[in-house]
């Protein structure tokens, strides 16, 4: 279950991520809940990880879960470069977090 909370936390970071995007291009009342609903939620769940899982793992898979799915929005949605060595270092992420799921 610690897991899906981790997961969970890390995609309310993209939605948080998402927000201050909006923010800097809208600065209305509906960006800025979308960043503190997104960062209550996504905070709330980490915590709720940590709670089994060692901080160290959960912190590192928190931040490249916002890491990887920020990139991934801003490449799909936003027209931020596609360049190889971005899709390269995302990978090398992803690869890290399974890991990290391995020995944990």
């Amino acid at each position: 279950m610690a897991w899906l909370y981790l997961m969970l936390a890390g995609a309310f970071e993209v939605v948080g991520v998402i927000g201050m995007n909006k923010v800097v291009k809208d600065k209305d009342l509906k960006s800025y809940l979308i960043v503190f609903l997104g960062f209550i939620c996504s905070f709330s769940l980490l915590s709720l990880a940590m709670k089994t899982l060692p901080a160290g793992t959960s912190y590192a898979v928190w931040t490249g879960i916002g890491t990887v799915g920020g990139t991934l929005v801003g490449m799909l949605f936003y027209g931020e470069s596609k360049d190889w060595r971005r899709i390269l270092f995302i990978g090398v992420i992803v690869a890290a977090v399974i890991g990290l799921k391995m020995t944990t």
